[in-house]
């Protein structure tokens, strides 16, 4: 949408989108081709961990507007060979939307790159929005998010039975999160919850610190998976008490993937239904039905 004089004003956009569901959400499916701009989830990092739908709109665009050191550079390296890159760091959406549109309206094929999946803390909707209503269609094209890659590196499962019925996607209190809108506190109590804590490296001293306070145990597993699944990949175990300190001592300030609770360690969980007494009875039904 533009204003007056012809520029662009991503707000207004943002403000006017109706409550009215669009069609296309009955007309296509995630993976299906379809028109427009792609926002499409780069992954954790590793270039293989990209969605094939994802490589192959990489490998026709002839734009790629990308999370700039979110994503790893041998991603672009190997898929966006023939296409122009610009980083989106730094540029507001009255910079990004006329970019990409003016892009698209001469013909080029332009995809939008967010780092793992855009449905996590990407922002990515207040751009596809204002787009829209320029009068450029966008669909979302899901990547892998760096709490499914923290658990591959760790060999294990978010959720384990008798450990962990859930998991939580989170952030902490900060500069764009207010204390009361910070929920780690509660969902560490829960006890059978799996805490994943989205960008939030640089203050897992001070939240490690508040959950002591709010008399959390003191030894319940963390892990801190530094660049899960690029090259210099780290991982750091540790505990509620002992984790802040040893982040600190590594040095890492951003992009780690925190994990609080009994699953990091995969331990002490019970067998699943799905392949035991469950299972069995399935089959001895399904015996019986064949008899009958």
């Amino acid at each position: 949408m533009t204003d007056e004089a012809g520029e662009t004003d991503p707000q207004t956009a943002i403000d006017s989108v109706a409550g009215n569901r669009d069609d296309r959400v009955y007309e296509y499916s995630a993976g299906d081709e379809q028109e427009g701009i792609p926002f499409v989830g780069a992954g954790p990092g590793n270039p293989r961990l990209l969605t094939v739908a994802g490589r192959d709109l990489l490998a026709d665009a002839d734009l790629v507007v990308h999370a700039g050191s979110l994503v790893n550079s041998e991603l672009l390296e190997e898929y966006c060979e023939d296409a122009e890159t610009v980083s989106s760091i730094g540029k507001d959406l009255e910079e990004l939307i006329p970019l990409m549109r003016d892009a698209y309206e001469a013909g080029d094929t332009v995809v939008r790159l967010h780092s793992g999946d855009p449905a996590i803390y990407g922002a990515a909707l207040e751009q596809m929005d204002a787009l829209e209503h320029e009068g450029v269609p966008t669909y979302i094209v899901p990547g892998v998010t760096s709490a499914f890659a923290a658990s591959a590196t760790m060999r294990t499962q978010l959720t384990l039975n008798e450990v962990a019925n859930h998991v939580a996607f989170t952030r902490p209190q900060g500069k764009t999160l207010d204390e009361d809108e910070d929920h780690i506190s509660e969902f560490v109590g829960m006890g059978d919850v799996t805490t994943c804590i989205y960008l939030g490296t640089h203050a897992v001293g001070e939240t490690m610190d508040r959950l002591l306070e709010d008399g959390h145990d003191p030894d319940t597993p963390v892990a801190a998976v530094y660049h899960a699944s690029w090259p210099d990949e780290d991982v750091i175990e540790g505990t509620i008490e002992t984790i802040g300190e040893k982040v600190e001592d590594a040095g890492y300030r951003a992009s780690a993937m925190v994990v609080i609770g009994d699953a990091v360690g995969g331990e002490d969980y019970e067998r699943s239904f799905l392949y035991g007494d469950w299972a069995n009875r399935g089959s001895d039904a399904d015996s019986q039905e064949a008899d009958d």
